[in-house]
């Protein structure tokens, strides 16, 4: 058995889990999940039936983690310390993290679904605010830095650079210059790529069906 059992669908989040997974140089097994059969164990693992899950076979014991963000700190910290920031590196490291999977994902879903409260004593019992705020912030963070923590890459960049990179595809997210640099600079990665390959290929083995 595999260190890691990864449960997911290549049309999903799946793909910043399988990315940090690469990066970490992790031992797994995939288990894709059809959306519409969803393997029982998978719902006992993760009864939110939601993918990525990833289960840590540790020890003698199993753990489960969730949420893209945690799954991604959690290989840094198991499997890839060299991934994990430095003393003066963790204030920005956990910043940009829980940024990107806070307001960024909470406005950028928002405005998928049409929500907004244009009263401005209102959007501060917003987590993001509104989506241009949000947008403004997110780009003078990464204006004047080559990854989340300076000139080094780590794990942040792997959930952080995939906010940008899906967000920059799908039309999500603006096309600012310090948006579009940091991405061409995280598709470089070895491991970007080579997860990138397995999953564009899984998908084009379902289409094919």
């Amino acid at each position: 058995m595999a260190e890691y059992t990864f449960y997911t669908n290549p049309m999903s989040r799946g793909q910043i889990v399988r990315w940090a997974l690469h990066e970490a140089g992790a031992d797994y097994d995939t288990v894709l999940v059809d959306w519409a059969d969803k393997p029982s164990e998978f719902v006992a693992t993760n009864p939110m039936a939601k993918v990525p899950t990833l289960v840590h076979h540790h020890g003698g014991h199993d753990h489960t983690i969730t949420e893209c963000a945690a799954i991604c700190h959690y290989l840094a910290e198991m499997t890839a310390n060299d991934l994990l920031p430095r003393k003066e590196e963790k204030a920005d490291y956990f910043r940009y993290l829980f940024f990107a999977a806070g307001p960024v994902e909470q406005a950028v879903t928002s405005r998928a679904m049409g929500w907004s409260v244009d009263d401005p004593q209102k959007q501060g019992m917003l987590g993001f605010g509104s989506y241009e705020r949000a947008m403004d912030v997110f780009d003078g963070m990464l204006s004047n830095r080559d990854f989340v923590c300076g000139d080094r890459f780590t794990m942040a960049d792997v959930y952080v650079g995939s906010q940008v990179d899906w967000g920059l595809s799908f039309g999500s997210m603006p096309e600012r210059a310090s948006f579009t640099a940091y991405a061409e600079r995280v598709r470089t990665r070895d491991a970007y790529k080579a997860a990138k390959a397995i999953d564009m290929q899984l998908i084009a083995e379902k289409q094919d069906d």
